[in-house]
């Protein structure tokens, strides 16, 4: 069967699948996960709803490593994010220059490279690292502080953004976070902050800093409390003197306006400088607005949209703990509503991570990153602040081209990538987690005799594009 033929087999079984479903809902559906072969489980779906939601896929190694830890054993261990990570991975990671030098001397690299090395590394991480929870959060937060890698000098200022800012605080406490973004030379620049002065207030980074970062758009503040935060925020700028430590943080006091500002309620006395922007800060990371918006987020990307009691939860133990990720993650995943919940749509950098995973797949992540373009989310490109999207109508224009690698990856066309021929010949369960059923799909998969054939319709399914 050539590809061509293999592209319509894809197409009918999404058809068929698609018609067959009807009125009867979606089935919950589950991808693959981390490296080697190991036999199948006997009752696999539990675990691969953990892992879809939880880490990047389902995986039968990483399935049975899971059914022998136990499952609320191994959501801990996720939680802490304290495994030790596979040595091949650090060395990758730490061959790649975006990760080994400072942003000055990263200028010596075109855009286009460094750009390139973010996003591999990315995938990279996704693929296999042992703390899959903690790249789940790297990404959600990437999300929710979205900087655009291409807007000037962004692809030299992000990686240290990821490093000290997403990174340190992914599973931290929000405040801490919330700081660290706010003085984040890559955040000032993306947001125009850098430009921020009394004599012309900028209003980008405060509109979005109370709209997309903590009180949510309805989150109670009016364009006056923009405006004022403006003023509180002027001065806040990046390094740049000569013998200075350039590309850093740094508050340009001659820049800052000094009169009495009056922000959501709260007075800010005249002639405060710096501590102006950090009050700011204070008030909205303890806002309850902000603990609904940011408890809203986190159920939305685990369970998805319709789980007002969670959301009220979460936000209750948000104040309660001062804006502890790990305290309000917990319940949450270790809830029977993680294995219960509707089936959530892959993004297409969830589904390629996954399809690799399940695959146990070797590669430097450099080969998949122009199916990701292709499939519309490269790592760190979306242009808005408001970060890729979740919904599904965002990426079913997406199908054509997430076919076109499952094809060209079961078929060896993927550059740099490599799969043991033992782990092509998974069984259906291996790939989807569930034993195949009697539904058109699953008979289309069980006439093929290339077994390539059968895991690419797999990673083609209607199925293996949700989590």
């Amino acid at each position: 069967m050539d590809r061509r033929d293999l592209l319509k087999a894809a197409l009918a079984a999404a058809s068929a699948t698609a018609l067959a479903g009807c009125g009867r809902g979606l089935r919950n559906l589950l991808g693959n996960s981390d490296l080697g072969f190991a036999e199948p489980l006997p009752n696999p779906e539990p675990i691969a709803r953990t892992l879809n939601r939880v880490a990047y896929g389902f995986n039968l190694k990483v399935a049975k490593e899971v059914a022998e830890k136990g499952r609320e054993a191994w959501i801990e261990s996720q939680i802490a994010a304290d495994e030790e990570e596979d040595p091949w991975l650090v060395l990758q990671i730490e061959r790649l220059d975006v990760f080994r030098l400072g942003p000055a001397e990263l200028r010596d690299l075109p855009e286009e490279e460094v750009v390139r090395q973010l996003q591999q590394a990315t995938i990279l991480r996704a693929v296999y690292s042992r703390n899959q929870l903690l790249e789940r959060m790297v990404e959600f937060w990437s999300d929710h502080f979205n900087i655009y890698a291409r807007k000037r000098f962004e692809a030299w200022r992000k990686p240290m953004d990821e490093i000290s800012v997403i990174r340190r605080h992914a599973l931290g406490k929000f405040p801490d976070l919330l700081r660290a973004s706010a003085k984040s030379p890559a955040m000032l620049e993306y947001l125009d902050n850098d430009r921020n002065n009394k004599a012309k207030p900028n209003e980008n980074y405060a509109r979005e800093l109370m709209e997309l970062h903590t009180l949510g758009v309805h989150g109670g503040y009016t364009q006056e409390d923009v405006q004022q935060v403006a003023r509180c925020f002027t001065g806040w700028t990046i390094e740049n003197r000569f013998g200075r430590a350039r590309g850093t943080f740094r508050f340009d006091e001659s820049q800052h306006d000094f009169g009495e500002k009056v922000v959501l309620g709260h007075r800010i006395p005249a002639g405060g400088g710096v501590e102006d922007g950090e009050q700011v800060l204070q008030i909205l990371a303890t806002h309850p607005s902000t603990a609904k918006f940011i408890a809203g987020k986190l159920v939305a990307r685990f369970l998805g949209d319709g789980f007002e009691g969670w959301r009220d939860r979460l936000a209750e133990i948000y104040l309660q703990t001062g804006g502890d990720i790990r305290a309000m993650l917990r319940p949450l995943l270790l809830s029977d509503d993680l294995l219960h919940a509707p089936p959530l749509p892959k993004r297409p950098f969830d589904f390629v991570a996954s399809s690799l995973r399940a695959l146990a797949a070797a590669t430097d992540g450099r080969g998949v990153l122009p199916y990701l373009r292709a499939m519309g989310q490269p790592s760190h490109e979306w242009p808005m602040p408001d970060g890729y999207p979740n919904e599904t109508e965002s990426w079913t224009g997406s199908l054509l081209a997430r076919w076109n690698f499952a094809i060209a990856l079961l078929s060896g066309d993927v550059k740099g990538v490599q799969i043991d021929e033992i782990l092509r010949q998974q069984p259906v369960e291996a790939i989807l987690g569930r034993k195949p059923g009697e539904d058109p799909l699953s008979r289309l998969i069980a006439e093929r005799r290339d077994p390539r054939e059968r895991i690419a319709l797999c990673l083609c399914s209607p199925e293996f594009q949700w989590r």
